[in-house]
């Protein structure tokens, strides 16, 4: 019977020292065909992270593998796409030269090195600009070469370091919808980020870091519900909202009851499941309720409360 595939990327009980000070300790967590999204403060390990799953360190302890093997090993490297966050681009190369160079590195020939290169290119919106010079492009365009280098050999695991850094709203937004079609292409990615509301719309899943240690990961709601004392919020537009203020702040779930503007109200709530069947049956017979919306909880906010 043969077992299940092993995940794209897998860290296991994985710790990095640096002399004295440790900056990765016991991480644990996997990649599949998804996207998890990395989310850390400057200097809490993500770099590391990112550097130990390309195979440019090796763990002082634990594992870290790509598809079952070591992630330093050629087999698994080949595997693997990495776009860090330095950016080291030839100024004088167009970019289809560039990622054609890059390619002849995974022993494509020449030629098809440039027909891979130019199909890459024109996938990721450079149709018009790849033989004009790298250093011609804005930051957007250099930001699509870098990504097609790390997608243009095909690898099952693309690792993307702070990739949204000094693009413009239009360019994070091409990229992010860029990042999301690669699980449907077989591809699993592991994208650090500190633009947290940008990198929630992209992500399946997000592993939070802190002081070198992985403090919580899930989806969103995954992690909400790590949080069972936190207050869930929804707020109601309504035409008597001191009436309902009232009526509501004497109910055991209702932590606070705050005014907002002269219609609404939002309601802090520690007992959610308890606290909605209740409010649709109050509402019911509430005549000038004319909206309900519970207030989303954003991967900033809960990054927040698991740092305290």
């Amino acid at each position: 019977m043969t077992g299940a595939a092993p995940p794209l990327l897998e860290f296991e009980k994985t710790t990095k020292w640096y002399g004295s000070i440790a900056a990765l300790l016991e991480v644990t967590f996997r990649v599949g065909t998804e996207v998890v999204g990395l989310v850390g403060r400057n200097g809490v390990g993500k770099s590391t992270l990112m550097k130990l799953a390309a195979g440019l360190l090796r763990p002082s302890q634990g594992k870290v593998q790509i598809e079952g093997r070591p992630a330093h090993a050629r087999a698994a490297r080949a595997r693997m796409g990495f776009c860090p966050d330095v950016e080291t681009l030839y100024e004088e190369l167009s970019g289809a030269a560039f990622v054609a160079w890059m390619l002849r590195y995974h022993g494509l020939d020449a030629r098809a090195a440039r027909a891979r290169a130019q199909e890459v290119l024109d996938e990721l919106g450079l149709g018009d600009a790849m033989h004009r010079c790298i250093g011609e492009y804005s930051k957007g365009m250099r930001q699509r070469v870098r990504l097609a280098q790390a997608l243009a050999h095909r690898p099952s695991l693309v690792l993307l370091d702070e990739p949204m850094t000094g693009l413009d709203p239009v360019a994070r937004a091409e990229l992010s919808a860029t990042i999301r079609t690669l699980p449907g292409r077989g591809v699993g990615v592991l994208v650090s980020s500190h633009v947290l509301h940008e990198l929630e719309a992209v992500v399946d899943r997000t592993v939070l870091v802190h002081q070198g240690r992985i403090v919580a990961q899930g989806s969103v709601a995954e992690l909400r519900a790590q949080l069972p004392d936190r207050p869930s919020h929804v707020r109601l537009v309504v035409g008597e909202p001191r009436r309902l203020a009232a009526e509501l702040a004497t109910w055991a779930e209702v932590v606070e009851v705050r005014f907002v503007g002269t219609d609404a109200i939002e309601v802090a709530t520690s007992g959610t499941a308890q606290f909605l069947p209740a409010l649709t049956r109050l509402l019911a017979r509430w005549p000038d309720v004319r909206e309900v919306v519970p207030m989303r909880d954003d991967l900033a906010t809960l990054f927040g409360e698991f740092l305290g």
